[in-house]
This record gives structure tokens, sequence and C-alpha cells, in this order.
């Protein structure tokens, strides 16, 4: 006699058992008219009446929030303006002040409303670690510029030279210090690259240096070269006395005799009298018997 086997499908099984304890028609009209709508409707009318509280809080804390924000933010202005902070430090810890305090408020109200902020404190954690990782140069640039705006290596209307440029300072920015150039270029340079780069302020001093190297033939009177480039110090008054300019013979060269002169002049006089003075000693020099050499090379020539 042969044996039968059976094979029992494991889903089939517990789709058989959801079928069979599903309710049927008649129990669900059963289940229906057991329900007390009065109680129904009470839960409703409650549940709209605690949800309506929570929208009427939110709004006032919102609403008183803003206002205390508002406030703190003309305080702090009020503060920096008062104590006369530099201008890009005051918009950045202003714009600072209102996001942090702007962010509380709106977790704040979300607490109101009955929804769990751990699982919203988490999301904006993980929000800003994909955004930190996939921003890391411009992040890079805002510690930068924070870095600019607290030590102050320069300031709007300096001129410096930093990162192979040069340029005044028009605008310090959050991510870029914007520079013009003598020429009226304007250069957008990432603050992360100048924090990190040498800076050259030629304007932190306030003063700066003038240096010509005039040369003058052999032979030429250097007493009176001497003479007439003290005359031209002391008509410009844009040179300063403190301190003193300095005449100098500065080398002998080939063809010519180098004399250097050195003045301090206020940083923003500096490539005027710079160029007044270059014009001035080519238009004058000859009047007074002096004049520039032009390199020479003797040759002599043998017969054999």
């Amino acid at each position: 006699m042969s044996k039968m086997l059976l094979t029992i499908n494991p889903d089939v099984t517990a789709a058989t058992d959801s079928i069979a304890a599903a309710p049927t028609l008649k129990e669900a009209a059963e289940q229906i008219s057991k329900l007390d709508f009065n109680e129904i409707w009470s839960q409703l009318v409650s549940s709209a009446i605690d949800l309506g509280l929570k929208i009427l809080l939110a709004l006032v804390v919102y609403w008183v929030g803003k206002f205390l924000i508002d406030l703190l933010y003309k305080f702090v202005k009020h503060t920096l303006e008062k104590r006369k902070i530099d201008l890009s430090v005051n918009s950045f810890l202003l714009s600072l002040i209102r996001i942090v305090m702007m962010f509380v408020l709106i977790i704040t109200i979300i607490g109101i409303l009955g929804i769990n902020t751990s699982s919203f404190v988490a999301l904006f954690a993980s929000a800003g670690v994909a955004i930190g990782m996939a921003l890391s140069g411009t992040l890079q640039n805002f510690a930068g510029g924070v870095m600019i705006l607290l030590f102050k290596p320069y300031k709007i209307g300096d001129w410096i030279e930093a990162a192979g440029v040069s340029g005044g300072v028009k605008e310090i920015q959050i991510f870029n210090t914007i520079l013009t150039t003598a020429d009226n270029k304007i250069i957008i340079v990432p603050n992360g690259k100048l924090s990190n780069d040498m800076i050259i302020n030629y304007s932190k001093g306030g003063t700066r240096r003038v240096d010509w190297c005039f040369n003058i033939s052999y032979g030429d009177n250097y007493d009176k070269a001497k003479e007439i480039l003290t005359q031209f110090i002391n008509e410009d008054k844009r040179i300063m006395q403190d301190p003193a300019p300095a005449i100098l013979l500065d080398k002998l060269a080939d063809s010519s005799v180098q004399v250097a002169l050195r003045v301090w002049v206020d940083g923003a006089d500096y490539w005027s009298v710079l160029y007044d003075m270059n014009e001035r000693v080519y238009k004058e020099f000859g009047k007074y018997g002096l004049s520039f050499p032009v390199p020479k090379m003797n040759v002599n020539i043998s017969q054999k």
C-alpha cells in the first residue's frame, strides 16, 4: 500500500488563519452598533480643543519670542555701536544671534505642539554633518572669515597683499574678502586662503616709506644732487620731517653713481609722492648740471 505525503505551505496556512480570524459582516455590524457616538464626539471635541489650545499657546510663544529676539537684537546692536566695534564684526554677530535664537524658538514651538523634539535635533545634527562633509571648503572659508573678523589682520580701506594678489579692501564678508585693484578690478578672495597665507598690510601702520634710487654720472657734483633733493623734499608738504628724510650715496655702479632717497609719507599719499618726485627729478636735474648716465661699452680693436 503506497503512502501519501502531504506538504503544507506555511504562507497558505497563515492566510487561511487570517481569513478565519477576520470578522464577518454580521460581527462588524454588531461592533458598530455597540459604539457610543456621544463618547466619540466628546473625545473628538476634547482633542480639537486641546489641539487648538496648543496652537494658540504656540502662537503666543512665537510672538513673545520674536519680540524678545528683536529686543535682544537691538540691545546687542546698540552695545556694539557704543563700543565702536568694526562694522564687519557687528554684522556677523548680529546675524549669528538672530539665527541661533530663531532656531531655539522653533524647537520650543515644536515641543509645545507635542512633537518629539529629540528627533528634530537628531535630524538637524545629521543634516549638519552631511552638509559639513559636502561643504568642507565653504566651512573652511567661514572659519577663516571668523578668524579675520576676530583678529583683524586688515580692515575695510586697507591696502593688502596676500594669496598672490594685492588691492584695497572693499568688503569683508563671511566667506570672502573683496579687493579693489589700482585699476578698479574686483578680486574676490576666499577667506580660508587668506587666513592660511601670509598677509602684507601696507596701511596697518598708517605711514609708509617711499624709496628711490637716482643715478647720476661719474663726475657730477654729488653734493649738488644732495642739495637739490633736499630742496625737493622741503617743498613737498606731504613728506614728513619726522622720521627725518635720508639721502645716501648708495652704490658706485659700473656706469653711474646711485643716490638713495628715503622719506616717510601718509599711506594715502604713497603713490602720488612716488610719481611726483620721479617726474620732478627727471625734469629739473638737467637744470643743475646733473645728468642721467647711459650704460656704455668700450670696444678696443687691435690690428695685427
